[in-house]
């Protein structure tokens, strides 16, 4: 199975980009977007407005979860039709995280697949708490979801956890994704039985998944590795790869993701 993760920066922007064609190529089982910025309605209404069009992922089922406020966060999953039975949810329970679409969980038989767009913590760390707040309830929801099967869970993290992870790792301590309390709960996640699969496999490689918009960041490879798939400790000898696609455009972030035999 491949399984792939996405921050997208808008689900419209993203279409408009070539993701039909992305999904075509790639052929994911499970896609996990995050920040995909669109209300269900805009989602139906761009959907039956192009039948057959870029918006129509008939091979696969959809999951969305937006945030109540518009053109702001949410996730969403696709699943491959045929291939997986699954149950939804939404959310972890908790209002004032839901609101804004940041989680969506599909409970397959043998894993439960956790699609998470984590808080930025934003200019002069204005959400440091919201997010610590929201990592902590996290980790005890996900370690609940553990009790019953293993946890495959990834998406937009919004941290780089080491200085290998980021370009200018020195210039970058202390700002939004580079905190110690940030890098902190990664710690935390994998002191809690959570394998980062791409340093599993790649413990020396340095490869980004986000680079700012500004100054040709991109084009001179200034990025953060900030999009992560995390599993079970008692899944990884059934994980066979793990990569980053930095070759695909369509957002600032680029795609992550695992092949695994499940």
């Amino acid at each position: 199975m491949k399984l792939i993760s996405w921050n997208v920066n808008g689900i419209r922007a993203a279409v408009k980009k070539g993701f039909a064609d992305f999904l075509k190529k790639e052929k994911p089982d499970i896609l996990g977007l995050q920040e995909i910025k669109i209300s269900h309605a805009k989602r139906e209404e761009a959907q039956f407005s192009t039948p057959g069009g870029p918006w129509d992922f008939k091979k696969y089922e959809e999951f969305w979860n937006p945030a109540e406020r518009p053109g702001y966060s949410g996730t969403a999953t696709l699943v491959r039709r045929n291939a997986l039975q699954c149950v939804s949810t939404m959310g972890i329970g908790i209002l004032e995280f839901d609101n804004e679409g940041r989680v969506e969980t599909l409970e397959f038989e043998k894993f439960y697949f956790v699609n998470a767009y984590f808080p930025n913590a934003n200019h002069e760390l204005s959400r440091l708490k919201f997010k610590c707040d929201f990592n902590a309830a996290f980790l005890q929801y996900v370690k609940n979801l553990e009790k019953k099967k293993p946890v495959i869970f990834c998406g937009d993290l919004n941290v780089a956890h080491k200085e290998i992870d980021l370009k200018n790792p020195k210039e970058n301590i202390g700002n939004p994704g580079f905190t110690c309390e940030e890098r902190g709960w990664m710690d935390k996640f994998l002191a809690a039985g959570y394998i980062d699969t791409f340093r599993h496999f790649h413990p020396d490689k340095i490869q980004y998944s986000w680079w700012s918009y500004k100054f040709r960041a991109r084009e001179r490879n200034i990025g953060w590795r900030i999009d992560y798939f995390l599993v079970s400790s008692k899944l990884i000898k059934r994980v066979k790869s793990a990569f980053i696609l930095d070759k695909i455009m369509g957002s600032d972030h680029c795609p992550v993701g695992v092949e695994i035999d499940i």
